[in-house]
């Protein structure tokens, strides 16, 4: 029981660093962007040289165990072409139609879509109380994300929401599974591997605009050179992010994992007010206390299943 909780916490603080380490590319992405780079830049590198960082490591890790890949090849595959390339390229042409913080609240339905999948798969209808949990995050969501009402609903941009949406679930669905024997490290560096080279795919055909400048960016008030906010971005918000959520998802499980994984905008109020010292509205706040209800409710509901479905523990 002891290790069963240790492992349970532990997972929370990974995917609580995840979800922090994720939240810092908004920061370093805006900075690029104000200083001339395009969204699909911004993006397209990140992804890129992590994947280029991750090569070696990866190559070292299953130097005598490429086997393992054509077990994994279709969670490598999902991984790489819904979780990071197609979560990235929707969520950015989504923006192109809607409002930002419409488009993050319905690629954020991820964790919602995992359990109508788990529940269309098993056909064990989800306690009340982890949909109770969901409800709370969503609307937590709802409120740090400055509501959604309004205009501008344009049905393209709730396409590619929804098609972010379905990339946010497969990221955790992918992370969390690990039958096929391959560590964290070498999983995420494959993923990110496909990734980029959809990216590269679409950057060079123009489908992605691409365009980066030499200009500083400004970063809690510091000018800082492009190179400085790019490497920052791959290290901090790729590539320890994606670790950590992997190794997360394998220790909570996806559904848990995933509505961790909603404390992301939480940690972009944090660090709005410690870089950019804007200070959140009294409704984000109340989004935020939401949020963390609604996650500590599902893994609630969680343990109750578990309860009882073995009733020696």
């Amino acid at each position: 029981m002891s290790t069963a909780k240790s492992t349970s916490v532990l997972g929370f603080v990974l995917a609580l660093g995840s979800a922090a380490s994720f939240a810092l590319s908004g920061i370093f992405a805006s900075a690029l962007m104000e200083s001339g780079w395009t969204a699909g830049a911004a993006v397209t590198a990140r992804i890129s040289f992590a994947a280029l960082l991750l090569l070696a490591p990866t190559a070292y890790m299953l130097r005598e165990s490429w086997q393992l890949v054509r077990r994994a090849w279709g969670s490598i595959l999902l991984f790489g072409l819904l979780a990071v390339a197609g979560c990235q390229l929707a969520f950015f042409l989504a923006v192109q139609f809607i409002p930002p913080s419409l488009a993050l609240l319905i690629e954020f339905m991820g964790p919602v879509l995992l359990i109508l999948w788990s529940w269309s798969r098993t056909r064990i209808s989800p306690s009340f109380i982890t949909l109770l949990g969901a409800a709370l995050a969503v609307l937590g969501l709802v409120a740090v994300s400055g509501g959604v009402l309004g205009s501008g609903l344009h049905p393209l941009g709730i396409l590619f929401a929804l098609i972010a949406a379905v990339g946010n679930a497969a990221y955790f669905a992918a992370g969390a599974k690990a039958d096929h024997g391959i560590a964290p490290l070498p999983f995420v560096g494959l993923g990110l591997g496909v990734g980029a080279m959809i990216l590269a795919l679409f950057s060079a055909t123009g489908l992605l605009p691409f365009s980066v400048s030499d200009e500083r960016g400004t970063v809690a008030g510091v000018s800082l050179a492009p190179w400085i906010l790019v490497t920052c971005m791959v290290l901090v918000s790729t590539v320890l992010a994606y670790l950590l959520g992997v190794a997360a998802a394998r220790k909570l499980g996806a559904t848990v994992a995933s509505f961790t994984g909603y404390s992301e905008p939480l940690f972009g109020i944090v660090w709005t007010i410690l870089l950019l010292s804007v200070l959140p509205t009294s409704a984000q706040w109340v989004g935020a206390a939401l949020i963390v209800a609604g996650v500590v409710t599902v893994k609630v509901g969680e343990l109750r299943a578990a309860g009882a479905a073995d009733p020696q523990t």
